[in-house]
């Protein structure tokens, strides 16, 4: 019967803590998504609004009109720039994620590769003692026969 793996609770603490990592990573992933989304969507509200007011001054625009107009892209271009900024940030988490994700999967690995080791180290040990136990076997039922004649 094979030795089990010394390390067996090392290789599940590793499997548990890599599996955590690709779900983190996941999340991160998605709320750069998000942020990338919101992002294009109000750079295309304010395309379609500078498009209106385009349209506007060409049929004639007061003064008032024009203030609200201007006031409301500058309130545009602020939270285009503050999406960047959060943009960058969860580029910055995403990133982050996914280099604690390929060092879980790294230890991950190595404990995998001793597991293999050790399974076949104990595969080896299993057929030499099978091999032996056939020889063992071979050679009584050769003595047995000779006894017999």
């Amino acid at each position: 019967m094979p030795k089990p793996f010394s390390l067996q609770a090392v290789l599940d603490l590793m499997q548990n803590r890599s599996d955590e990592a690709t779900q983190r990573l996941a999340r991160l992933i998605a709320s750069e998504r998000d942020a990338q989304g919101k992002l294009r969507m109000l750079e295309e509200y304010r395309d379609d609004y500078s498009e209106r007011f385009r349209k506007a001054v060409q049929g004639g625009l007061r003064q008032p009109e024009w203030r609200n107009y201007q006031e409301f892209l500058k309130r545009l271009d602020e939270a285009i720039k503050q999406q960047l900024q959060a943009v960058h940030q969860q580029q910055s988490h995403t990133a982050s994620g996914q280099a604690e994700w390929r060092q879980q999967r790294k230890r991950l690995q190595a404990f995998d590769a001793l597991f293999e080791r050790h399974r076949a180290s104990e595969a080896k040990l299993e057929g030499r003692q099978e091999q032996k136990a056939q020889d063992e076997w071979a050679a009584r039922r050769k003595h047995d026969k000779e006894d017999g004649e």
